[in-house]
C-alpha cells in the first residue's frame, strides 16, 4: 500500500504538516535527548552563491592513486574489498561500498558501516537507515531510484564509533571515485565525518546548513546523520528543510535556461 505525501512526513515524525508561506512554521516534536545548537533555514531562502571547495589531497591508498583513478565499478569494487590501508581492514566483516542508482539525481554520503551494515554490506541498514528511507520517500524517490548511499569510510569503525581522520584520508580515493562515476547533480552529506572528508572543514553542521557548497563542480548541501536525528527530535524538522534546499538546487539545475 503507497503512502500519501503527509503520511510520509508523520512517519518522519515531522508535524504538522507543512505549508509553503513566506516564513514557514513548523512544530519540533519534544526531544529524547542533547541537542545540537543549529539556525534553521526558512523554506522560502533562496539558494545562495556556491561556495567552492577544492578537493583535498588524497591520502596514500592500498592501491595506486592512478589506478583507483581510472577503475570501473567491478574493479573499485574488487579494490575496496582488498584495501588494507588503514586498521580498519583488519577488523571487518565486508566493506561495504555503497548501493542505488548509479545515474543518481542526489549521492548521500555518510560517516561508516555499523554493525547491521557491516554483516549485510550495504549501508544505512539499521534504525538510522528506515529513518533515512523515510526522508527519501518523503522527497518522492527511494534507495534505488534515483538516489545512489556511500559513506565516507567502506569499512566498520570498533564499536560503531565516528571514523577518524587518517581512516576517512584512507578511504577518500575510494569515495572520489565514486563521484567521478557517479556524477551525481546534488551531494548531499549527512553528519560531520562525511563533511569533514568531502569539503575538509571542521566548522559545525549548524553554521554551514543552508549554504550551497561546491565539489567538483557539483553543488552540495550538509545536514544530520540520520543516527543523530533519532537522538534529536526537534532537528528533523531541520534535517527537511535541507531536503528542500537540495531540492530546490536540484530543480534549478535542471530547469531551462530562459532566453534573453
Amino acid at each position: 500500500m503507497s503512502l500519501s505525501r503527509e503520511q510520509m512526513l508523520v512517519e518522519m515524525g515531522i508535524s504538522p504538516i507543512w505549508v509553503r508561506r513566506d516564513v514557514p512554521a513548523a512544530a519540533a516534536a519534544e526531544a529524547t535527548g542533547h541537542s545540537e545548537e543549529s539556525t534553521a533555514l526558512p523554506a522560502s531562502a533562496s539558494v545562495e552563491e556556491a561556495v567552492p571547495i577544492s578537493p583535498p589531497p588524497a591520502a596514500p591508498s592500498a592501491m595506486p592513486a592512478g589506478e583507483v583513478g581510472s577503475a570501473d565499478w567491478p574493479t573499485l569494487a574488487r579494490m575496496v574489498a582488498a584495501c588494507r590501508a588503514c586498521p580498519l581492514g583488519e577488523g571487518r566483516r565486508q566493506a561495504v561500498l555503497g548501493v542505488g542508482d548509479t545515474s543518481p539525481d542526489y549521492l548521500f554520503i555518510g560517516e561508516g558501516p555499523g554493525a547491521e551494515e557491516d554483516a549485510k554490506g550495504e549501508p544505512f541498514v539499521g534504525q538510522a537507515g528506515k529513518l533515512l528511507d523515510n526522508m527519501l520517500a518523503a522527497l518522492d524517490i527511494a534507495r534505488g531510484n534515483r538516489v545512489y548511499i556511500a559513506n565516507a569510510v567502506k569499512c566498520r569503525p570498533p564499536g560503531n564509533r565516528t571514523p577518524e581522520a587518517p581512516e576517512m584520508a584512507a578511504c577518500r580515493p575510494f569515495l572520489e571515485r565514486q563521484v567521478a562515476l557517479l556524477k551525481p547533480k546534488v551531494i548531499v552529506l549527512l553528519g560531520k565525518a562525511a563533511v569533514h572528508s568531502v569539503l575538509h572543514e571542521d566548522k559545525s553542521l549548524a553554521s554551514m546548513r543552508g549554504q550551497r557548497f561546491e565539489y567538483a563542480g557539483i553543488p552540495v548541501v550538509v545536514t544530520y546523520h540520520p543516527a543523530y536525528l533519532l537522538r534529536n527530535l526537534p532537528d528533523k524538522a531541520k534535517a527537511w528543510e535541507d531536503l528542500l534546499f537540495a531540492r530546490r538546487i536540484l530543480r534549478e539545475r535542471a530547469a531551462p535556461e530562459l532566453p534573453f
